[in-house]
C-alpha cells in the first residue's frame, strides 16, 4: 500500500470555498476528514459575496469585509433594496476554512465511488463517505455566467456608484449595447473601505458573453461616467457553468456545493448556499444518517426544478424582456425575493413569486415565457 494511501470518516474531493467548508463543519463533529485536491494550497481570488441573512452562525464576522446596508438596482430607474449584502474577505474566508485538523492530499481524484477515491498516481483513500466538491464543469452545452471586472480606488469609483452604496445590477445601457445585443449589467459593490469592484457581467448564457465584450463594455460604461480606469488596476475575470452535472442517481457519489445543485442557476449565486448546508450534511454523517436525504427532502428537489424552469425562461427572453423581468421581480417586497433567490426548502413560496411575476408581467413577456422549455 502506497504512503499515500488513507482512510478517514470523510473523504472530500474539491479544496474550494463548499470542500473546505464541509471539512470544516465535520472537524466539528469529531469526524476525521481527507481532502483531495491537485492543487490544495492555490490562493483564492474571486470575490464572493452573499446576502447576510444567508450567511451561517458559525461563521465570524471578521470574515465579512464589507456590508451594504442597502444595495440598489438599476432598471427603468433607481430602486432601493431593503436587504443587507455582504463581500466577504476571500483571504481571511480561506484561512479560517483551513482547519489545521484536515488532512490534506495533493493529488487528482480519477474516479470515485460511494467510499472510494483513486487518484491519478494509484493512491487509493478510502472513507464512510466520499464527497465530489469538484464545482461545475464548463461545457458548450452549459449555461455559464461570465464577467469582466477592474477593482479601483474609492474615490475614483465615485461617479459610478452616484450616491448608492452599491449596484448589485446596474442594467442602464450605456456601456455601448443596444436592444438587439446580449444585455449585461454594471455589478459595482466595495470591497472594503478603500476599493471597489467595477465588474461587467453576463449573468446567463448559453453561449455567455465572451469576456473581452465584457471588457469593452466596461470600458464604454465607465468612460461614459468620467471613470477613467488606470492601466495597472487589478483584474477580475470570472467564467464558470451554472449549471451541475446532469447525473442524479441515487446510487452516486454525494455531490455537494455547486457540482451537487446548491448553485441557483438563474444568479450564479453558491458560496452562501454551501457555507450554510455544510452543517446539514455534517451531521446527518455524524448521526450515521443518509447525507443526500437530509441535503434534498422533497421539497428541495421541487425548488431546484422550479429554478431550472427560470433558468430556461432567463435564457428564452431577450433583451428588453430581460430588463422587464427584473423591472417586476424587484418591485416584489423583499420577502418575496428572499424567497426566490435564497430559500431552496419552500417550494410554495417559490413557486408563488413565479407566479405573480408572469401575471405581472407585459403580455409579449409572458408569450416568450410560454415558449421556455421547461427542463433542458
Amino acid at each position: 500500500m502506497s504512503t499515500l494511501d488513507s482512510s478517514a470518516d470523510v473523504v472530500i474531493v474539491g479544496g474550494g470555498p463548499a470542500g473546505r467548508a464541509l471539512a470544516t463543519r465535520c472537524i466539528a463533529r469529531q469526524l476525521t476528514v481527507v481532502v483531495v485536491d491537485p492543487h490544495p494550497h492555490r490562493v483564492w481570488t474571486p470575490t464572493y459575496s452573499a446576502w447576510a441573512d444567508e450567511l451561517p452562525s458559525w461563521l465570524p464576522d471578521e470574515v465579512i469585509a464589507s456590508r451594504i446596508e442597502r444595495p440598489s438596482v438599476w432598471i427603468s430607474g433607481q430602486k432601493t433594496l431593503d436587504r443587507i449584502y455582504c463581500v466577504l474577505n476571500t483571504s481571511l474566508l480561506q484561512s479560517f476554512l483551513s482547519d489545521t485538523s484536515i488532512k490534506v492530499r495533493g493529488l487528482r481524484a480519477q474516479t470515485l465511488s460511494t467510499t472510494t477515491v483513486v487518484c491519478v498516481d494509484g493512491s487509493q483513500l478510502t472513507g464512510s463517505v466520499v464527497v465530489d466538491a469538484r464545482g461545475t464543469d464548463l461545457a458548450v452545452t452549459t449555461a455559464q455566467q461570465t464577467a469582466f471586472g477592474m477593482i479601483v480606488d474609492r474615490a475614483l469609483a465615485d461617479p459610478i456608484l452616484g450616491g448608492s452604496e452599491a449596484w448589485f445590477m446596474d442594467w442602464r445601457t450605456d456601456n455601448g449595447t443596444s436592444d438587439a445585443d446580449t444585455p449585461s449589467f454594471l455589478y459595482a459593490v466595495p470591497l472594503d473601505d478603500e476599493r471597489v469592484l467595477l465588474e461587467e457581467t453576463c449573468l446567463v448564457g448559453r453561449p455567455a458573453l465572451g469576456l473581452r465584450e465584457l471588457e469593452t463594455r466596461l470600458r464604454t460604461r465607465l468612460h461614459n461616467r468620467g471613470c477613467e480606469v488606470p492601466d495597472d488596476a487589478p483584474i477580475e475575470r470570472v467564467r464558470f457553468a451554472v449549471e451541475g452535472p446532469k447525473d442524479s442517481s441515487p446510487d452516486a457519489v454525494l455531490r455537494f456545493g455547486g457540482r451537487g445543485g446548491l448553485m441557483h442557476p438563474g444568479t450564479g449565486y453558491s458560496v452562501a448556499s454551501s457555507l450554510a448546508e455544510a452543517d446539514t450534511v455534517a451531521k446527518a454523517i455524524a448521526d450515521g444518517e443518509d447525507p443526500n436525504a437530509a441535503l434534498w427532502p422533497r421539497s428541495a428537489k421541487a425548488v431546484s426544478a422550479l429554478r431550472r424552469v427560470g433558468l430556461n425562461a432567463l435564457l428564452t427572453l431577450d433583451s428588453g424582456e430581460v430588463t422587464t423581468f427584473f423591472d417586476k421581480f424587484f418591485d416584489l417586497p423583499v420577502e418575496a425575493q428572499r424567497s426566490y433567490l435564497s430559500d431552496r426548502r419552500d417550494a410554495a413560496a417559490t413557486a408563488k413569486v413565479m407566479a405573480t411575476l408572469f401575471r405581472s408581467s407585459p403580455w409579449h413577456v409572458r408569450k416568450t415565457l410560454m415558449r421556455a422549455p421547461f427542463f433542458r
